[in-house]
């Protein structure tokens, strides 16, 4: 390279704030190296998604800017074909910058340059250069690329991933309620005996959640691939040829195949990371729809002995490494903290997401972080919960029809025959004497005073009838 010298294992590499020493392997240049050292943090780097996102971005904005004549064709093909290589995951190991960088992401756009640059100049004729700002960077700046890569990256992992994997779920559960379509069990409210409901019904309850959850994401889609490319430093465009924004954001949805968008307002877009927030706050609901349907697994998977054990999980792995033959339910298990991870996620990215202030927010690593890593999480969750554990679920029928028939809640269908006082004496006296309903209503004379009769009785105490009243 023209500015660089070899050393030993390093190479000395320039910028504008004068010479770093930078491993002679590395793609990457003096900003990176800078930053490498300036935020040994946590070790986490940007997400796969991530990185190819930003790779889009560039070589989109290289082929839209030689064809607005900002810079010379061989060049632009050069950065292209290098860019495209980078999205395709051949070089993620250069790059090293820490997700806890710079609030906006300046750095890992440095990076993206740099790589790229090495990577096309690697491509032209010797003494010819790709520069990082000149070249990869043309029309661009770090304030509005490295936003946009977070709602490309998160747009597409939304629509690819995780709307596929719940819908997967929701499937899964939708034929098990089907299956125990006329299974009849107790139902619970406040962990306390209630009418009853079948299983089908609940496990249908189950699927709606999951799939208001879809409905949720894909409205919140429309507002996450609003994309502020082409803003520029502060959203007002400058140093963008005119007609960049929307030719390269055709070219990335091209690419994508994602249906980005540019920005109604580019100040807002600039400015603020509501798109971001509104997407991790769905994501937090189906954690939230995630947690309870796991929690009610749990419950009815429990004992098999001593607890409610209405139904059975397919038995994964051993439970316990002292008592033999335990089977624990592990996937709801999972499920649970991946739901708990996206929830403090959404935390994280709600704060972040307040700290824009005035033409930018400044934490934007941390949000397209956990933004992505919830997507993933629940994505791979939901697919687990699926086919590992919803999937192989059993009834046990007859138990779950006898806590349905012993349930003192199942006077309720008598009220209309001897009012609510009389019916809650009825449970009262059921509970306390272990007798069923309709042995107390026999032997307390409600048929011989004509308050109802036998086949009145009967019809009323239908378990099974209850639930479809």
């Amino acid at each position: 390279m023209n500015d660089s010298e070899r050393a030993g294992d390093f190479r000395i590499e320039h910028d504008s704030m004068g010479e770093v020493r930078v491993p002679a392997h590395a793609k990457w240049r003096a900003q990176t190296q800078r930053a490498v050292e300036n935020f040994p943090i946590s070790g986490q780097c940007l997400e796969r998604a991530h990185i190819e996102a930003l790779a889009r971005i560039k070589a989109a904005a290289a082929k839209v800017n030689a064809r607005l004549g900002v810079i010379d064709q061989d060049r632009a093909e050069a950065i292209v074909s290098a860019a495209e290589e980078v999205a395709e995951g051949r070089w993620d190991a250069h790059f090293p910058v820490d997700v806890f960088q710079t609030g906006s992401g300046t750095s890992s756009n440095m990076n993206t340059n740099e790589v790229i640059a090495t990577l096309a100049t690697e491509r032209l004729p010797e003494g010819r250069e790709v520069h990082p700002n000149d070249h990869v960077n043309a029309s661009q700046s770090s304030n509005d690329v490295f936003p946009s890569s977070i709602h490309i990256a998160a747009t597409g992992a939304v629509a690819h991933d995780l709307v596929p994997a719940l819908e997967h779920l929701a499937a899964s559960l939708e034929r098990k309620s089907a299956e125990f379509a006329k299974v009849v069990k107790s139902g619970r409210t406040h962990l306390m005996d209630a009418t009853p409901v079948t299983l089908g019904q609940e496990f249908g309850g189950y699927a709606a959640q999951v799939r208001y959850g879809v409905e949720r994401l894909r409205g919140a889609l429309l507002r996450l691939a609003e994309l502020p490319l082409g803003g520029t430093a502060v959203g007002t465009g400058i140093n963008t040829p005119a007609g960049f924004s929307a030719a390269v954001i055709a070219e990335v949805a091209r690419t994508t195949g994602l249906p980005l968008t540019e920005a109604r307002d580019h100040f807002e877009a600039q400015g603020a990371r509501d798109g971001l927030v509104e997407t991790s706050g769905q994501l937090r609901t189906i954690a939230v729809s995630l947690t309870k349907i796991a929690n009610d697994l749990r419950w009815m998977a429990s004992g098999p002995r001593t607890g409610l054990a209405e139904i059975n999980l397919p038995d994964l792995q051993p439970g316990s490494s002292i008592m033999p033959g335990k089977v624990n339910p592990v996937i709801p298990e999972a499920v649970l903290m991946v739901a708990a991870q996206v929830t403090g996620n959404d935390t994280t990215v709600a704060v972040a997401g307040a700290a824009g202030n005035f033409e930018l927010n400044v934490m934007l690593p941390v949000m397209a972080k956990n933004l992505l890593e919830s997507v993933r999480l629940l994505a791979n969750a939901s697919r687990l919960l699926a086919d590992r554990t919803v999937d192989g679920i059993t009834a046990n029928v007859e138990r779950a029809r006898e806590y349905a028939e012993s349930s003192p809640s199942v006077v309720t269908p008598l009220n209309k025959y001897i009012g609510y006082e009389e019916a809650a004496k009825v449970a009262k006296k059921s509970l306390a004497e272990r007798k069923t309903i309709r042995e107390v209503v026999l032997e307390s004379g409600y048929v011989e005073r004509g308050d109802l009769t036998v086949e009145q009785l009967d019809e009323a105490l239908d378990v099974l009838r209850m639930t479809h009243p």
